[in-house]
């Protein structure tokens, strides 16, 4: 079994930091894993052009000032929330370059840069086993969602959304959702790594959907290639497949939902909305999503 060693964890400096960096320490249970958490900061250079036409040079050093000024408030926030993190989790820190992090126990490292958000968490992600990104809430720093994203559809990883809230545990009871995609399955062979350790695994599935491929009996039986044993939960009702997925997320007591992202051309799911798109804005438990 594939183990988990590196967790990317990008944090913004917002309200929600706490919380994903407890779902990434959660996902890390009974691996010696390394948490790479990193603070993105703008560039100033890709400041600039954003100011737009029209400003003097003294309107434009003020937006510049106002800029670096969120920046590093933002920053400082992040490195306390990492630091108190830390200190409360018995998680020893070392430096992400050196090769203490090969050392056994769980280990993680704080790294600030500067650029572009969308592209530096994505070049990040490419070198980690999964990413840990905050729940894209409207409330929150928007480009959390424009990030997740671009994690989604660039990094070819996998993408770990935490909840809003701090969770209790994470990959303890796991709900696999099922409609024979790539997308499908990839998540499911992503959450093999969490599936032995895991108290109960249920395939949530809905005889709605056209089928693809195999029945959901072979799903089960190579999942017992692995000793996992599953629960077949089949989804019906006049709800949408979103919120009925998350209603059967809740009878089973998940902690953990794995699913395809964006099965349905992405324009497809913008017009007439999707399951991915449901699920991102009203999941309360921590998702795994597979492109």
């Amino acid at each position: 079994m594939i183990k988990v060693k590196k967790v990317l964890v990008p944090i913004q400096g917002t309200p929600l930091t706490d919380a994903t960096l407890a779902t990434a320490n959660l996902l890390c249970e009974g691996y010696d894993a390394h948490l790479a958490v990193m603070h993105i900061r703008p560039d100033k250079k890709d400041i600039i052009p954003l100011t737009g036409e029209g400003l003097s040079g003294t309107m434009i050093e003020e937006v510049m000032a106002i800029a670096e000024h969120e920046g590093t408030k933002r920053l400082r926030f992040a490195r306390k929330m990492f630091d108190d993190f830390v200190d409360q989790n018995n998680i020893k820190v070392v430096d992400a370059e050196a090769s203490q992090v090969a050392e056994k126990g769980k280990t993680a490292s704080f790294r600030a840069l500067a650029g572009r958000e969308t592209e530096v968490a994505t070049y990040w992600s490419r070198l980690s086993d999964i990413t840990v990104v905050a729940h894209p809430s409207s409330n929150e720093h928007i480009s959390s969602s424009e990030m997740l994203h671009a994690l989604l559809f660039e990094s070819g990883r996998p993408i770990l959304i935490a909840p809003k809230e701090r969770p209790a545990s994470v990959g303890k009871r796991i709900c696999i959702a099922w409609n024979g995609s790539v997308e499908a399955a990839a998540a499911l062979h992503t959450a093999l790594r969490w599936m032995n350790s895991a108290e109960k695994v249920a395939i949530l599935y809905s005889d709605d959907y056209p089928k693809r491929g195999l029945d959901i009996q072979d799903v089960a039986d190579y999942l017992k290639f692995y000793d996992v044993n599953v629960e077949l939960c089949v989804i019906k009702g006049e709800r949408s497949t979103g919120e009925s997925m998350i209603s059967k997320c809740h009878e089973f007591g998940a902690d953990m939902l794995c699913m395809g992202a964006y099965s349905h051309p992405r324009w497809k799911q913008m017009i007439l909305g999707g399951v991915t798109s449901y699920m991102l804005e009203n999941a309360n438990l921590a998702v795994l999503m597979n492109r």
